[in-house]
């Protein structure tokens, strides 16, 4: 059992006394360093089937791929162990016991980074919630000289994320311009994602010769490639590195040269940007893997936030000469950076969504702006200020308007609505749909339960066509089972929002008056419109897309969760005499026994617990005494620390970062803005609120870029080396990358620490180069109404918010009184660049290549080519 205990023995303002943290885990040992430890005891705690431990035994213990290092050495063991964080003020460590006696390492958190702390994807181990700490060695202290990142297994989500906060508390945000005269503690943070999909390979263990390029680090994408080979008939995965460190495994696929992953994977809060590889191995019986080859990708190549698709080389690395091409794999990789000012910059962003219905941005960002990823920047900043619920149930008010409507087509279409609510649903619910279908799901998959009741599918007589039936109304009762079993775990927000759904459609059908039968079920079919058309439902027909199953099931495995996912939804539907196809009658008599329990389940879920809505039973996560004592300690310790660096922890519970999430919507409304149609249909009203915004976010750019040229003006390296790096960013393909025209010119450069997606002068239009040179944020026009008429700099500063007590003569004496950790000075994080160059450095650049700039600024935006750190 995990628990958190805060073992502070004084009061919680005294600095001399210091502060404890306890919680007991799961510790990944690797083999090597496992050696000097005592074996762990044979009787083992039962497994929890909530955990994605319970896939197959074979693959769970394959010595080769499991192995976390590089080159397979053979697997780890998990076993139990206590971490103890002691807080000293003048440092911070970690301690790690095995055995609950046995000091297996000790880290120095005040020494790491942000992005030395962060979530484990759940392949690598095929666990959740785990964690991973990387540190070097003057970072550590331990019996063995392993190196490798630490992992970490929580007993549940709410702990991990708790933890993850805490650690990241005591860490170094990467934060730039903390030499300059800032209020804030800095100028502004950066924050990257990856997100990548393997979605096929072909021709996988071909050989051919490799097309490289002699001046090219990666090799270039082949496309139409007219060869043709006989297939090889091979099982296999791949493994996701990112700068040279594993991060996730693709399940074994089999395939004739050509197998079927289709697994996403998303990596967040990640260092300045160096490499993606992607290795592809071969998996062989009884033996270790076979490397095929491997794609190597330099992200720095990559335009942010635009999606790249496309046939990959798998190259078989044997030197330039003799490197040969092994196969291809298709992907499509997305790379996000952002620059995070201070929560007091986004204020007047603020005040402007604050306006209007989170659900109303939603549509006009989807319609008019063509944004259909940013809908959940702006759900997370609803749910931390608290009124995604009341806005959803404010804009379901719309939806239901009282008109004639059958009960099998209210709330079936895809608005704005709808959508919204399937987003809620999957942010609220994730840890309630692991626990109605996942381990139920995990055994059909485990053990291959194969189910057909067509005639015509199987080809099989009467008696298999029953027996198909019989099984069929097996599974489809155990999972019924454990569905009914957790309604009560529906999390309180969830139940808020089924509860107005059903009692909307009572009050405007007037459902209980009618004598219809099918109208008095509209509030039940109402709520399981959603709760399970679109959340359980969906759960069972791709276990793969909700975490609950590691890859994309078989295709018999895929065709039994089809006939049990149809089995629900009609179940749901509360009517039993409506199947289509003839062979799926036999399932009558299942659904008329169950349908008294599914109307129960339709009101439990929908009726908020009355006595404490934050309760265990109600599926909400809990305000448990652990969390609150780490809540109490952040907030505390946060009267002492800079403005950035408060603001660079995330909240809890649901781990959100309010200015990041900021940062995000005005990158995606300025790439979107100047490209926009300002003749969408809409009101005037709505070209007005939306004008708003897009002036905020065009003042938003330009502190942005005074912040960036403030920064590099500290800078004192050679001029040569500010304007003549290569800009990759700027000439990216969106269908493929581009390998650097000279490697090592770039790693050359790297040591000096220029920021590749800084903006060059090709960004930028040269009064607006001069503009973010001198750091001038100067209205140049009024807010215009009309989309097309936006430009950078048309409305005035943003008002700032009150002040934060960041400034030593702004604190108080007891903060005064309290010492600060001494960590050291991260030296990557203060050497950037230079982004303005002095007038004698212009003519560094020929007079050519200033022909083109106006409309190279058209075309791209300036924030995505600003600033990563080397």
């Amino acid at each position: 059992m995990s628990e958190i205990t805060d073992s502070t023995q004084s009061t919680s303002g005294t600095s001399g006394c210091p502060r404890e943290f306890l919680v007991s885990v799961e510790l990944y040992v690797p083999t090597v360093a496992s050696f000097g430890l005592r074996k762990p005891v044979v009787p083992r705690r039962k497994a929890d089937t909530s955990k994605m431990e319970d896939t197959p035994r074979s693959l769970k213990e394959k010595s080769s791929w499991m192995s976390v290092a590089r080159t397979p050495a053979g697997a780890g063991q998990w076993r139990p162990a206590t971490c103890k964080l002691t807080d000293e003020d003048e440092s911070c460590s970690l301690n790690i016991y095995v055995d609950e006696t046995i000091l297996y390492q000790t880290i120095y958190i005040h020494m790491l980074n942000h992005f030395d702390i962060r979530l484990a994807d759940s392949s690598l181990f095929l666990r959740k919630n785990c964690m991973a700490l990387a540190s070097a060695g003057g970072q550590r202290w331990g019996s063995s000289a392993n190196t490798e990142p630490i992992y970490f297994q929580f007993e549940d989500a709410d702990t991990c994320n708790t933890w993850l906060v805490l650690l990241r508390s005591y860490s170094k945000p990467e934060i730039y311009g903390q030499t300059s005269v800032s209020r804030d503690g800095g100028l502004y943070r950066m924050w990257r994602q990856v997100e990548l999909s393997i979605l096929q390979g072909r021709n996988l263990g071909n050989h051919f010769k490799a097309q490289l390029d002699a001046n090219a680090s990666s090799a270039t994408l082949s496309e139409g490639d007219p060869r043709e080979a006989d297939p090889v008939d091979l099982d296999a995965f791949c493994e996701i590195h990112l700068n040279d460190n594993i991060c996730a495994r693709t399940t074994v696929k089999k395939g004739i040269g050509s197998p079927d992953w289709l697994e996403n994977f998303s990596f967040s809060d990640l260092p300045p940007f160096e490499t993606l590889e992607v290795t592809v191995w071969r998996e062989k019986k009884l033996l270790k893997p076979l490397l095929l080859g491997s794609v190597r990708i330099a992200l720095t190549n990559f335009r942010r936030s635009e999606a790249v698709e496309g046939w990959f080389p798998v190259i078989q690395t044997g030197g330039v000469s003799n490197s040969i091409q092994v196969g291809e794999i298709r992907m499509k990789l997305t790379v996000d950076e952002e620059i995070i000012l201070p929560h007091n910059s986004y204020s007047g962003l603020l005040t402007v969504l604050r306006d209007r219905n989170v659900l109303e941005w939603m549509s006009d960002f989807e319609r008019r702006l063509h944004l259909r990823t940013t809908s959940y920047q702006l759900m997370c900043i609803a749910i931390a200020k608290n009124v995604l619920v009341e806005h959803i149930t404010e804009y379901a008010d719309r939806e239901v308007d009282g008109t004639p409507s059958s009960h099998n087509t209210i709330f079936r279409g895809n608005t704005t609505f709808t959508k919204t609510m399937e987003l809620a649903m999957a942010f609220y619910g994730k840890a309630f749909l692991e626990s109605s279908i996942g381990s139920t799901i995990r055994r059909i998959c485990s053990e291959k339960i194969a189910i057909e009741v067509d005639p015509v599918r199987s080809g099989k007589g009467a008696k298999e066509v029953e027996r198909g039936v019989d099984q069929l109304i097996h599974w489809s009762q155990e999972v019924w089972n454990q569905i009914y079993a957790v309604r009560g775990q529906c999390p309180h927000e969830l139940r808020r929002l089924f509860e107005h759904v059903r009692k909307l459609v009572e009050k405007h059908y007037h459902t209980k008056d009618s004598q219809d039968p099918h109208d008095r079920e509209l509030p039940w079919q109402s709520v399981s419109a959603f709760c399970f058309l679109r959340f359980i439902v969906p759960g069972i027909l791709n276990p793969h897309l909700f975490g609950l199953y590691p890859g994309l099931p078989s295709a018999r495995i895929q065709r039994s969760l089809t006939l049990i996912a149809k089995v629900i939804q009609s179940l749901a539907n509360l009517n039993p005499n409506v199947q289509k196809e003839e062979f799926m009658r036999g399932i009558k008599d299942f659904l008329k026994q169950n349908l008294p329990a599914m109307v129960d389940y339709i009101l439990v879920v929908s009726t908020p617990v009355p006595s404490d809505p934050y309760s265990p039973h109600s599926g909400h996560p809990a305000h448990s005494h652990q969390r609150l004592n780490v809540v109490s300690s952040l907030h505390e310790r946060s009267t002492t620390m800079p403005v950035l660096e408060r603001e660079s922890i995330p909240l809890l519970p649901h781990v959100l970062d309010i200015p990041r999430h900021l940062a995000r919507i005005t990158s995606s409304v300025l790439r979107s803005a100047r490209s926009a149609d300002p003749k969408g249909k809409s009101s005037e009203g709505d070209t007005q609120h939306l004008s708003g915004l897009c002036a905020q976010c065009f003042d938003l750019e330009d502190q942005s870029l005074a912040r960036v040229s403030q920064s590099a003006s500290v800078e004192s390296y050679p001029i040569a080396l500010k304007w003549d790096a290569p800009r990759i960013t700027s000439t990216v393909s969106s269908a493929a990358p581009v390998s650097p025209a000279s490697p090592s010119k770039i790693v050359e450069l790297r040591k000096a620490s220029r920021p590749y997606t800084a903006p060059s002068l090709s960004d930028l239009s040269i009064a607006d180069y001069r503009k973010a040179s001198s750091g001038s944020m100067a209205p140049s026009s009024p807010v215009p109404f009309d989309l097309s008429s936006l430009r950078r700099g048309s409305v005035s500063d943003i008002p700032s918010s009150p002040k934060v007590t960041s400034f030593p003569e702004e604190r108080s004496p007891r903060a005064m009184n309290r010492p600060r950790f001494l960590r050291p000075k991260s030296i990557s994080a203060e050497s950037i660049s230079s982004l303005a160059s002095p007038a004698g450095a212009q003519p560094l650049r020929s007079p050519l290549e200033f022909q083109d700039l106006e409309a190279g600024r058209k075309r791209k935006n300036v924030l995505q080519g600003i600033l990563t750190k080397r």
